[in-house]
């Protein structure tokens, strides 16, 4: 028999999730269609303790448990839910094609999605318009998820794209399909014959990765990105925006980016957004690089680390800030999360890291203990899966969480400050400041978090009250200082398709 808690004790912490920005076909699953500038509490759909993944794409949002169950919501005209109609979903709701078949990781492209099971086999439901889905000889749309039975090899990770997906399997080899990068490859590259992988509607094994075995892939709204067990970060297609960190405008073929970008560290961890890419090193530093017009990589670009895309002569020397190398974000050092929507960011700083954990006593990255080492038996430990990599142990014990950040284009309030500025800075989300974040996901612009309540005060106790912290202040300073330094004044609020669909992302 469990002993009643006494009055002098706190209350247990709870976990909940929290979701808002954008929402104009109920992607945050809060039951209706406008935005929402500040978190909300997401109820009565799966117990959040159980969440192991979050994720979303143009308009959809799904959510994986650590039962393999999926959860979608919001836009599915085409099908993107995999739930069998076409109607938009406003609350989240399991996907029941998949019952029995448990997953392992959701990619939400803009009007697709890509699901890998946990046995390594890959789905696809949504829009095959530009044959995003691997399946060439499909239909135009896809309402459940279907197996790409071209992808014959055991999948480990999968990315999506705009119009564009990948896949990297047991043995390192990297996939690609759907013509989301064929336009620009042509506009950019006259009279070049583009790989095949750039133009396939079925998976096509990617060329020029043949002496590395790929671990991750990522896909923006018109590159790729593959990295390798050995810590290197490959890069191809549109270099628009600096994202490739290349003096090419193009690259069709992957290019690696070199380890001096990076302070000459093994790359563990990367995430893209649709025009810049984030980058977490074997020592916890965090590199930002590629589109910056709307805060998304943090900082202020330094002329020194631009350069002119290439169009005739490489050996012409290079000049003016009009694209970004990769640079190190000193604020988010040890984060423990991070995700990139179109072209804002979340992450989960602070806690306990960056520091080694207290159990295996080696450096904690992304809430992984990097190399595997012997944990005490008697201490709670949680398996974390990763098909064809060496199991890594996730510590319970050990640090987790700490505080949301968000920075980047807010138009929708997906920074979650309650306004529509846009964040030159990372800075804490004010009314999660008091929970613990514990993982965090993005939709194209949208945001979710998976918070950790704080204990609640003992009865006859009342709650501590505390000024802000100094983080905080520094980045309220950083932010007033990029605002009138930019002297911007957004005043007309673009709907969310209006921007992705505008001059800016090439009339996609």
């Amino acid at each position: 028999m469990e002993r009643e808690p006494r009055a002098s004790e706190a209350a247990p912490e709870a976990a909940v999730l929290f979701a808002w920005g954008a929402n104009s076909y109920g992607q945050l699953g809060l039951g209706h269609k406008e935005d929402v500038l500040l978190p909300q509490q997401l109820n009565d759909f799966c117990k959040p303790e159980c969440v192991r993944r979050i994720t979303g794409g143009g308009g959809h949002s799904a959510i994986v448990t650590d039962e393999g169950g999926l959860f979608v919501c919001g836009l599915n005209k085409d099908g993107q839910l995999g739930l069998g109609h076409t109607e938009d979903v406003l609350y989240f709701t399991t996907c029941r094609s998949l019952l029995g078949c448990p997953v392992q990781q959701v990619a939400c492209g803009w009007d697709f999605t890509i699901i890998l099971t946990e046995n390594g086999q890959v789905l696809s439901c949504g829009s095959n318009s530009f044959g995003q889905l691997g399946v060439p000889h499909g239909p135009r749309r896809c309402v459940v998820p279907q197996a790409i039975e071209l992808l014959k090899e055991k999948v480990v990770c999968i990315a999506a794209g705009l119009r564009h997906a990948l896949a990297a399997t047991a043995s390192g080899i990297v996939f690609q399909w759907g013509t989301g990068l064929a336009s620009s490859g042509r506009r950019l590259c006259p009279g070049q014959t583009l790989p095949l992988f750039l133009t396939a509607k079925e998976p096509s094994r990617v060329t020029g990765l043949e002496n590395s075995k790929a671990t991750c892939v990522l896909a923006g709204s018109d590159h790729s990105a593959s990295l390798t067990d050995a810590g290197e970060l490959y890069v191809w297609g549109s270099n628009k925006h600096g994202q490739l960190a290349s003096l090419a405008a193009f690259l069709p073929l992957p290019q690696k980016i070199e380890a001096r970008c990076f302070q000459n560290e093994k790359v563990t961890s990367v995430w893209s957004g649709w025009t810049h890419l984030v980058a977490q090193t074997e020592t916890g530093r965090v590199f930002t690089w590629g589109r910056a017009d709307y805060g998304q990589l943090g900082r202020k670009l330094e002329s020194r680390e631009g350069w002119k895309l290439q169009s005739h002569d490489s050996s012409l020397p290079c000049s003016g800030p009009q694209k970004s190398m990769p640079s190190c974000l000193h604020c988010l050092t040890g984060a423990a999360e991070v995700s990139c929507g179109s072209e804002h960011n979340l992450a989960v700083i602070g806690g306990e890291g960056p520091a080694s954990c207290p159990l295996c006593r080696v450096l904690v990255v992304g809430q992984l203990c990097l190399p595997p080492t012997p944990i005490p038996a008697d201490r709670q430990l949680v398996p974390l899966t990763r098909p064809g990599r060496e199991a890594h142990t996730r510590c319970r014990a050990g640090p987790k969480g700490g505080m949301c950040y968000s920075w980047g284009w807010n138009e929708h309030g997906m920074c979650g400050d309650g306004s529509e500025a846009n964040i030159w800075a990372p800075k804490p989300v004010p009314s999660l400041q008091s929970s613990l974040g514990l993982l965090v996901g993005c939709g194209a612009g949208h945001s979710l978090a998976l918070c950790q309540l704080p204990a609640l005060p003992a009865l006859g106790q009342h709650p501590k009250v505390t000024g802000p912290s100094p983080d905080a202040a520094e980045s309220a300073k950083s932010q007033e200082a990029m605002d009138r330094e930019t002297g911007r004044k957004d005043n007309q609020k673009l709907p969310l398709k209006a921007y992705l669909t505008g001059p800016e992302m090439g009339g996609l």
